[in-house]
């Protein structure tokens, strides 16, 4: 057994045991162009989010843990019911989105 090999022959740690791969060559029809790649600022004016968005995304995630909070305390009709649940998490689940979304 060789001083560089492990248990079920496999190599250490920071020996190579060569070229495992085949050799790729890339042909190039021509040099890309170096400005292709910039793409350029959002202006001020497109990022800006409406006005109602931040008091509609907090009330939609307010609405979400009142509807979990009032299922589970029974104020709600027929609860505790998972459609409540359901209903909460989902719009818990779109004001976070939306606040993702908020500049």
């Amino acid at each position: 057994m060789a001083s560089n090999t492990g248990p079920g022959s496999a190599t250490r740690k920071g020996r190579s045991a060569g070229r495992v791969t085949g050799r790729h060559v890339h042909i190039r029809e021509s040099a890309p162009d170096p400005n292709a790649r910039y793409t350029p600022p959002i202006p001020k004016k497109i990022r800006k989010s409406p006005t109602w968005m931040g008091p509609a995304i907090i009330a939609v995630l307010a609405l979400g843990v009142l509807m979990i909070i009032l299922n589970y305390t029974g104020i709600l009709p027929a609860s505790p019911t998972n459609w409540y649940l359901l209903g909460g998490i989902v719009l818990f689940f779109v004001g976070a989105i939306a606040a993702t979304r908020y500049h």
